[in-house]
């Protein structure tokens, strides 16, 4: 017999009054009710309530108990008062009279309350991160996350799918972001990598021949933080499938995402097959690559009717290079002159960059606005065609030169959703953005360079880096996108060692640079590859996607804060000299800035 319990803290019923039990957990809360005091017992599984006789020889002891002490308690199960009945509790219908009890682990005073739920700085959180995640909604995101992990497992597995694993210490990447670097002291001056995602390895598994390849795979890249990417570590769900097209990619990952989002969600999901999205739609209609579908305004190319026209601002912008895009609001005309004097404030401030914002107002059978008396009616009507706008409607303009005028639209695009109410809570909208351009031009260079991944295939095959325009090259890449949220990004790989040699020498590289710095993967190649795709969901915002959560932080167990520290571990710190002259290192520390 278990000597800590016979039962756990969310297990008892009515079905076991009269049961003499064992229950160990930690003081949730107490309560004293004319001299009975009450405690609530929580673990893992749930809570129960305890009570306490004031007859007890023990009843001044624990009455006195702090939260959190760990305790251990013997008692019979007994059926609560009908006033007393907690519905919101699984064991709510009954408590245990307590006969004995004991402290296992007993508590300090706490830096922070687990209960009640009080907010608490956030480098506090992580500094006592184990005592955070008592707190039951942590606590239920964090379990939450390990059923979607265990789902995805059972859900690849019946796809067809093996799971493997690939290494941790490995090369450092030419490319991509930056390497977490690891010492290696039987090659003395000579470093591992942390891997940035197992992107390679998966690949040679693929020509190794082991056809349909998963992993809850951890990656490693020193990045900035953001309230949507973790610094230093994160998880993946690695996906990678031999002789497939981008179709089947695609198939794989609606079955998947269908089932996980369904299982563990009420909100409603967009059925398969989802929407599919150009790049260069994505970027004209929605001013980004990962494109919010909640969100009704769809932004317009509106350049060649303010050219030449009455708005001179626009028409002499225009001339030097700037483009306009317009984005139409249904049914906002009777806000107040406050909420578009506020729009422009906004945009005009330092954090969007805009040189102004321009509006017009569909009211009451007229065209209104700052803009309505320099634009012809003909402008006007073709505006009004465009944009699809009836009474009651209004269309803001953004004008700029193409990169900022397309970022400030989107900006603009967001804020007015969120502000609107536009953005349905209880929706999962999903796209697929595909036809991402295989090369850009270097703003300040004028060089032709890769885009995106240098490693997918070109549409079109050799045959389209032989005779079209670079430029005009599109891949077999792709992105999927939740919400707004990119989920993943993915691709058909580039399989051939002649076009993978080709891309290279049109995005810049000699044979011999392509052989020194991807000669692994490339010699692989060389041996018989087939062809081959895949993707890699990212596990962390998938979780925060499902659990309602804003920030990452929310959703992992023992984050770093956003300067990269384990405050609760100490993390990062100096190591001794000793091991420093082990590993053939000698660090000089940068000077202090003023």
């Amino acid at each position: 017999m278990n000597i800590y319990r016979t039962h756990t803290c969310g297990a008892l019923r009515k079905s076991d009054i009269g049961t003499e039990v064992v229950l160990s957990g930690w003081l949730h809360n107490r309560r004293d009710h004319g001299g009975v005091f009450f405690i609530d017992l929580r673990d893992h599984y749930g809570i129960t309530q305890l009570v306490v006789q004031p007859e007890s020889t023990f009843f001044d002891e624990i009455t006195h108990l702090q939260k959190e002490n760990v305790i251990r308690v013997e008692g019979v199960v007994e059926r609560r008062d009908d006033d007393t009945i907690n519905p919101k509790i699984d064991t709510g219908e009954v408590e245990v009279l307590v006969s004995a009890y004991e402290i296992l682990g007993p508590a300090e005073p706490l830096p922070f309350a687990v209960f009640p739920e009080d907010d608490v700085a956030e480098d506090l959180r992580l500094k006592y991160r184990f005592l955070d995640l008592r707190r039951s909604e942590l606590h239920k995101t964090i379990k939450l996350r390990s059923d979607i992990i265990a789902r995805i497992r059972q859900k690849m597995v019946s796809l067809g799918f093996t799971e493997y694993q690939t290494p941790i210490l490995t090369a450092s990447s030419p490319e991509g972001a930056r390497d977490f670097l690891v010492p290696s002291r039987l090659n003395p001056g000579s470093f591992y990598a942390l891997p940035q995602a197992p992107q390679q390895f998966k690949q040679l598994l693929m020509v190794a021949g082991f056809d349909r390849y998963f992993q809850i795979a951890p990656c490693f890249r020193d990045e900035d933080a953001r309230a949507n990417r973790s610094p230093g570590e994160f998880y993946q769900v690695d996906i990678e499938m031999s002789f497939v097209e981008q179709d089947e990619v695609f198939a794989v990952i609606e079955e998947l995402f269908a089932d996980v989002f369904t299982t563990f969600s009420d909100k409603q999901i967009d059925s398969a097959p989802f929407v599919r999205i150009p790049y260069e739609e994505s970027m004209l209609k929605y001013g980004n690559d990962k494109p919010d579908l909640r969100n009704p305004i769809v932004i317009r190319e509106m350049t060649d009717i303010f050219d030449g026209s009455g708005f001179s601002i626009f028409a002499n912008q225009i001339k030097k290079g700037a483009i306009v895009r317009a984005l139409p609001v249904k049914g906002v005309a009777d806000n107040p002159k406050k909420f578009f004097n506020g729009m422009i404030d906004w945009a005009t401030s330092d954090e969007v960059g805009a040189g102004g914002l321009a509006y017009l107002i569909w009211k009451d059978d007229e065209i209104k606005g700052p803009i309505a008396k320099v634009l012809s009616k003909e402008e006007l009507d073709e505006i009004g065609s465009r944009c699809d706008v009836g009474e009651g409607d209004v269309v803001f303009f953004v004008c700029d030169e193409k990169k900022k005028a397309v970022r400030i639209a989107s900006k603009v695009r967001n804020k007015l959703g969120v502000d609107l109410n536009l953005l349905d809570p209880n929706v999962f909208k999903l796209c697929w953005i595909v036809d991402y351009p295989m090369y850009e031009e270097n703003e300040d260079t004028g060089a032709v360079e890769f885009s995106h991944n240098p490693f997918s295939m070109p549409q079109g095959g050799m045959d389209a880096l032989l005779n079209g325009d670079p430029l005009s090259v599109l891949a077999y890449q792709y992105d999927i996108v939740c919400n707004g949220e990119e989920l993943s990004s993915g691709a058909i790989r580039n399989h051939r060692p002649d076009v993978m040699y080709k891309a290279f020498e049109i995005g810049g590289y000699t044979k011999e640079e392509v052989d020194e710095k991807f000669g692994g993967m490339i010699n692989a190649l060389k041996l018989g590859a087939p062809p081959h795709g895949g993707i890699a969901p990212g596990l962390d915002r998938l979780v925060m996607l499902i659990a309602g959560k804003e920030n990452l932080r929310e959703v992992v167990a023992f984050p770093m804060n956003q300067r990269a520290q384990d405050l609760m571990m100490g993390a990062p710190r100096p190591v001794s000299e000793r091991q420093l002259i082990e590993l053939s290192i000698r660090h000089e520390l940068p000077d202090d800035e003023d």
